[in-house]
């Protein structure tokens, strides 16, 4: 039996002025803008057609907050497929908190490269399935990596960046996606920062490896322009699911359109 590839919108939720949550649309998770209400979004997709829904609060780990867990309450009143939450999640209490507010799933980032232990222990406690380990993977072009890739006639490694990108941390994105399959996580997460809000298509080369290293599923994120870049990340490079913002955020296409077009050119979806 065939398995359907996942279409998958994400919302990148922070506080704004007056301290209420909102999402923003950013490009290289810089220069955010004001997009909307999160749970007015998070009713939109659940009747839109998405395959699952990813809420991310995106300056929790940043500023050292908790996820606010009450508009993840009601963001979950909200949706009927699966919710990933991600952002701030440190320990085994954040998870079992996070999951008690309506998530299926948890993201983390952060969290688990500063304790991996949170990865074996958050699968042992709750299952592997709702163990989520994202990372932000930047390109670099110095001799520092583990793993290579041919990137535009270069040589390039992917570093694991924390707290939304703004900090590295010299490990490579294929030796931790590695260990982290080991430690038992359920899906792997895989953004790119350089091509994060571009829409010039997914990071093929970053998607590929790790799809190549793991056989955990994993979720492209970053840089869809439209829908010929999901069919690229996900016959191509071997993603189980294709992440996009800004195109549905934007009313470019919708999710229909993108699964029609999959559905077109040959990738089972679920329609």
């Amino acid at each position: 039996m065939t398995l359907t590839k996942r279409i998958i919108p994400c919302i990148d939720v922070d506080v704004d002025e007056e301290g209420n949550a909102a999402v923003y649309t950013g490009v290289n998770f810089e220069n955010l803008q004001y997009t909307g209400d999160p749970v007015e979004m998070a009713r939109k997709y659940n009747e839109s057609g998405a395959d699952e829904f990813v809420f991310l609060d995106i300056t929790a780990s940043a500023d050292g907050r908790e996820t606010m867990l009450g508009v993840v309450e009601a963001v979950a009143d909200e949706v009927f497929i699966p919710l990933t939450v991600g952002g701030g999640i440190r320990t085994r209490e954040d998870v079992k908190e996070t999951l008690r507010a309506g998530a299926d799933k948890v993201s983390i980032n952060s969290g688990a490269i500063a304790n991996p232990d949170l990865i074996t222990e958050g699968a042992r406690a709750f299952g592997s399935q709702c163990m989520v380990v994202s990372v932000d993977a930047k390109r670099r072009f110095d001799e520092r990596g583990e793993y290579y890739a041919e990137v535009d006639g270069e040589s390039c490694w992917f570093e694991c960046t924390v707290k939304g990108g703004r900090e590295g941390t010299g490990l490579d994105v294929i030796e931790w996606v590695t260990e982290a399959e080991e430690r038992g996580a359920g899906e792997l997460f895989v953004n790119s920062i350089d091509a994060d809000g571009t829409e010039d298509g997914y990071d093929i080369p970053l998607t590929s490896a790790v799809c190549d290293a793991v056989s955990t599923p994993v979720i492209a994120s970053s840089g869809c322009g439209g829908p010929e870049d999901a069919r690229e990340v996900l016959q191509d490079a071997g993603a189980d699911a294709a992440l996009a913002a800004s195109i549905f955020h934007f009313d470019e296409y919708s999710i229909r359109e993108v699964k029609e077009y999959l559905d077109d050119h040959g990738v089972p979806v679920r329609l």
